[in-house]
């Protein structure tokens, strides 16, 4: 099992102790300044107030743009396999052609 250890993660002014596997801390500390940076764009817009509702709006905000990266990278992986296919049968067609003119 991985050994694990509380570090703190300070989002919006106030400190949260969270449980981190050994080697993963720098990886957790970059994720808590990055989610309090969100929270604090979003309280300074001044339309949501109070830190729980920003919380909520701050992990809708990044579902979404997670969901959506996702759904673009699918796209692209979909656009990918559709041009390998197409220079798949390229090339088999060249390799039937070429081996009809060695007949």
């Amino acid at each position: 099992m991985t050994d694990t250890k509380a570090i703190a993660i300070r989002l919006l002014d106030k400190e949260y102790r969270i449980g981190c596997p050994e080697g993963e801390e720098e990886q957790l500390l970059a994720t808590g300044r990055f989610l309090d940076k969100r929270m604090k764009e979003i309280r300074t817009s001044g339309k949501v107030i109070g830190t729980e509702r920003i919380a909520v709006m701050a992990a809708l905000n990044l579902a979404h743009e997670l969901l959506t990266s996702q759904q673009h990278q699918g796209e692209h992986a979909d656009a990918a396999a559709q041009r390998v296919r197409g220079l798949r049968d390229k090339i088999e067609a060249a390799l039937n052609e070429s081996a009809q003119l060695d007949l």
